[in-house]
Order: C-alpha cells, then sequence, then structure tokens
C-alpha cells in the first residue's frame, strides 16, 4: 500500500519527519496547516496547537479591515477607528474620555495636554493593531 505523502511547505517537515513513530495509515485524516505557523494540525482544529492562532477558513472570513484606515479615522476622530473595526462600545467609551479630557484640559490651563495626548495616540494604535488582528485571524469579529 503506497500512499503519497501530503504536500509540503517549502522549509517545513512532514508528519513523519517529525515523529518517525507515525504510520502513513494512522494519517488518514484530513489536515491542513496553520495559517500563522505552518503545523499541520487537523481540519477541525480551531486553533494550533503549537502557536496558538485561531483558525480560519477564508470562506468564513472574508470581511478584511484596513488597518491604515482604522487609523486614520482614529486620527480624525477618536473612537472612530474602534467603531470601523466593529468595537463599538469601545469607540464610544474612547469618545466619551476625550471629550471629558478636553475639559479637563481647558480648566487646567492645559497641564493635563499630555493625557490627553496618550489617549489619542492609544486609539490611533488601538485600531491599526486591531484591524490587524481581526485580518490575521486572533481577534474574532
Amino acid at each position: 500500500m503506497n500512499q503519497e505523502a501530503p504536500p509540503l511547505v517549502a522549509g517545513r517537515k512532514s508528519p513523519w519527519e517529525l515523529n518517525p513513530k507515525t504510520k502513513r495509515d494512522d494519517m488518514t485524516q484530513e489536515t491542513k496547516f496553520c495559517h500563522n505557523c505552518g503545523t499541520e494540525i487537523d481540519t477541525e482544529a480551531t486553533t494550533c496547537p503549537n502557536c496558538g492562532l485561531l483558525q480560519h477558513d477564508k470562506a468564513l472570513h472574508t470581511e478584511q479591515k484596513n488597518p491604515g484606515l482604522a487609523a486614520v479615522l482614529s486620527f480624525l476622530i477618536v473612537g472612530v477607528g474602534q467603531i470601523y473595526n466593529g468595537q463599538i462600545g469601545k469607540g464610544i467609551l474612547l469618545m466619551v474620555i476625550q471629550v471629558i479630557n478636553f475639559f479637563i484640559r481647558i480648566f487646567t490651563l492645559f497641564l493635563w495636554t499630555p493625557v490627553y495626548l496618550a489617549v489619542f495616540a492609544y486609539a490611533i494604535w488601538d485600531a491599526y493593531n486591531v484591524a490587524k488582528k481581526i485580518n490575521s485571524g486572533e481577534i474574532e469579529m
């Protein structure tokens, strides 16, 4: 009984090279490769046992977010990038915090500016990184 080895991705070892005790007859279950680290996993696996990344079928996960757009939206209006990413509660919370920070900044003669800028920078950074994680499947939306 001559079974063909599954196709390999360049630089990755087959299951038989990783575990020489594995018999080809035991490998009849369907497998796929992790989207992140390339480890061969069961097709029904929801996370990779090697790197822990959530596995999504491309057909199920079609909505991609643009990290640049998310960052620009948060730059223009704090929290809008989060809303674009589907994190509506976080976006509204950041908007409310920034409105409060704005008035505190006025009443403290701009001594509160570092806090205002920190929230502003966080909103941009968070919108960009969350969009990237949504696209990679680390965060489900």
